[in-house]
């Protein structure tokens, strides 16, 4: 044996009053990761508190949201050790935790310290081992004594406040042999009147819940039952051990936060320096200066600004209205499932318990989620025919009917389903059935609009999409989810929609069949007669125009015509506005013939003048008798030149009316 530190007796200064833990009684999970945990019991009417040990990572959620029912209405508060138990304990104290490592290094680290080592009191100087023994160096009142301590001699430390502190840091330091749990205590003053039930509810963060379910589904083609069975796999990481405890589970959209309540915070502060006297600063003396002249007066401001002045001060200090205060409607938005039986998990455990039995009408289905496949999804069809939400989760599907019963048919994942809802599961890929897909548009007038310059046509645009379906010898529903195109409206009727598009179905009956679903949108054209950048669709002269180029953007210079033709050839009979196109492809027409007589007899002119130049020059370059023969051959370039140019006049003349009729149309 070894010789005792008297710390037992310093222990008993601080240690409070036996209090009583109450068990677990029920634990609500939820599906936003945190658990709502109610402890109680029954409570002498002499008990002093309750305490409870809780994870570490837990305290926060724990100091936020405790609620504690006790009848007697006694209760004085909650305690807890700081974070960091071994910093607060030893902090001011001539020791560190490393010290307990023995008695001898526990002793040296209390050198100086007055101490009672069996009958000598003195203060400590120095502590060793001897064979075995503790010897220990003391400085007394007479002088250093070494005392040698037996196994039953004890240390015992004469400062009251010392040991007292000495006792706290070794709770401390046992305590920290669990750091990772905090023990919580809840003081109730005694002195009631009887025995009563104490509850305490608190929430904490927790593993999320997690609901799978087992779907058994009936045989294809034929509506029927499904039963659907829910399992939920549950983690106790609450640090306490749950014996018949009440169980929910809770589905819903909560907020969750955390907020850092336990660890000690330290606002950072502005330091101010510390003044002393100024310092002492004088300018050299340069001499006198002039004096600067007077300033100019300024005339002084009219009434009328000045009491506008005034009333725009006013007016900045005045306070702004007070906000309107807004209302907020609340819905509660989740489901709770209890289990019927009393649950027992040990603390650090996993379950896998059922919460839920149910029978659905359900209806196997071919699935086509997109057209550029080859083969259908093999799907249920379910109903929610509860009147809660069922909480989503994988599915694992088994077969009922048939050679498929009680066998693996695949999984699936199942969304939140509110009450009457309806849910398509796909499980596995069906080859024996084969689909292929096609997609066309087409666009066709519905009617004309005649403006100056432009014709409007008003189309009906269809796109179509066609399926070529083999199911062999399959007979049953199929679902297709096809594209809902923006701004355009089907003219089929789907069965719903949603973030999957329009969704609609068929039969198959054991034979190829053709499936076609078209969406049509109205759309208006503009076909312009003639360049509307134009200034003028009607020049009056043309000789200053580029034959090919600027005649190209006047009425009936354009290809403009073969547009007008298509649009009229494809109106129907009663569509509005096709007697007046069919005078504007008229006249459009007859401006057209007339603007390439035109262009002909241009075409003309600018040889005639390209031969007159010849002329003139070879005229320059002759003399003599040819001289004579290339001034006679210019004369007859000139007159060439004005027969050419007095055509080219009429021409212009004759397509300058015609074309009048097109912009007046």
């Amino acid at each position: 044996m070894k010789a005792r530190l008297c710390l037992a007796a310093w222990l008993l200064m601080t240690t409070p009053l036996a209090a009583q833990e109450l068990p677990v009684r029920g634990v609500t999970l939820s599906s936003a990761g945190l658990a709502q945990i109610e402890r109680g019991g029954g409570v002498p009417a002499d008990a002093a508190g309750l305490t409870f040990r809780v994870p570490l990572e837990d305290v926060d959620d724990i100091l936020r949201s405790l609620i504690i029912a006790d009848p007697a209405g006694r209760l004085e508060g909650v305690r807890l050790p700081a974070q960091d138990l071994a910093a607060e304990a030893f902090r001011g104290l001539p020791l560190r935790p490393e010290d307990f490592a023995s008695r001898v290094s526990l002793l040296n680290a209390l050198r100086g310290q007055r101490v009672q080592a069996g009958a000598v009191q003195g203060r400590i100087a120095d502590a060793s081992e001897v064979n075995g023994f503790l010897r220990l160096s003391l400085l007394t009142a007479s002088g250093l004594r070494s005392v040698t301590l037996r196994d039953q001699d004890e240390v015992r430390p004469l400062d009251g406040d010392l040991a007292q502190r000495l006792a706290r840091a070794a709770e401390a330091l046992a305590q920290t042999r669990s750091a990772d749990t905090r023990q919580i205590a809840v003081a109730l003053r005694p002195g009631a009147a009887a025995e009563r039930e104490v509850t305490l509810t608190y929430v904490a963060g927790a593993p999320l819940w997690k609901p799978s379910w087992r779907l058994s589904v009936p045989g294809f083609g034929m509506p029927g039952e499904a039963r659907l069975m829910g399992w939920a796999v549950v983690e106790n990481r609450t640090g306490a051990d749950w014996n018949h405890v009440s169980l929910s589970l809770v589905s819903g959209e909560a907020a969750a936060f955390r907020q850092r309540l336990y660890a000690p915070i330290l606002l950072p502060r502005r330091e101010l320096p510390v003044e002393g006297s100024a310092p002492v600063t004088a300018r050299a003396d340069t001499g006198a200066r002039p004096a600067p002249p007077p300033p100019v007066p300024m005339p002084a401001p009219a009434p009328a600004m000045l009491a506008s002045r005034a009333a725009g001060g006013a007016a900045a200090m005045e306070a702004p209205p007070p906000a309107t205060q807004a209302s907020a409607g609340v819905s509660l938005g989740r489901v709770a499932f209890t289990l019927s039986e009393p649950v027992s998990i040990r603390s650090g455990e996993t379950a896998n318990l059922p919460f839920l039995d149910l029978r659905l009408a359900a209806e196997r289905v071919w699935w086509v989620q997109g057209l550029e496949g080859r083969y259908p999804l093999q799907a249920v069809r379910l109903r929610n025919e509860t009147p809660h939400v069922l909480p989503g989760g994988l599915a694992t599907i088994y077969g009922s009917a048939g050679a498929e019963a009680g066998g693996f048919l695949g999984d699936a994942e199942i969304r939140g389903m509110p009450p009457g809802e309806t849910r398509l599961l796909a499980f596995a890929r069906d080859t024996g059935v084969q689909f292929t897909a096609s997609q066309a548009g087409t666009a066709a007038p519905t009617g004309v609009v005649l403006r100056r310059g432009l014709v409007l046509v008003t189309q009906r645009l269809v796109h179509q999409v066609s399926l070529a379906v083999e199911p062999g010898a399959a007979r049953g529903r199929m679902v297709l989810d096809l594209p809902a195109r923006r701004g355009e409206t089907p003219r089929f009727t789907p069965i719903g929609e949603g973030d999957f598009g329009l969704r609609v179905e068929a039969v198959l009956d054991a034979a190829p069949t053709r499936l076609d679903y078209a969406w049509e949108r109205m759309q208006t054209q503009q076909i312009p007669l003639w360049d509307t950048a134009l200034p003028e669709p009607l020049p009056p002269l043309w000789r200053e125009l580029n034959l090919e180029r600027d005649t190209a953007r006047l009425p009936g210079g354009n290809d403009r015509l073969e547009a007008l033709r298509l649009v009229l050839g494809q109106l129907p009979p009663e569509a509005t506005g096709r007697a007046e196109l069919t005078a504007l492809v008229a006249d459009f027409t007859e401006a057209r013939r007339l603007m390439d007589e035109f262009r002909g007899v241009a075409r003309t002119y600018a040889t005639a003048e390209a031969n007159l130049a010849r002329a003139r020059q070879a005229l320059e370059d002759r003399s003599g008798a040819e001289k004579e023969r290339a001034a006679g051959a210019l004369n007859a370039a000139s007159l060439a030149v004005e027969r050419a140019g007095t055509a080219a006049d009429q021409a212009w003349t004759a397509w300058r009316a015609a074309a009048q009729k097109v912009v007046m149309r």
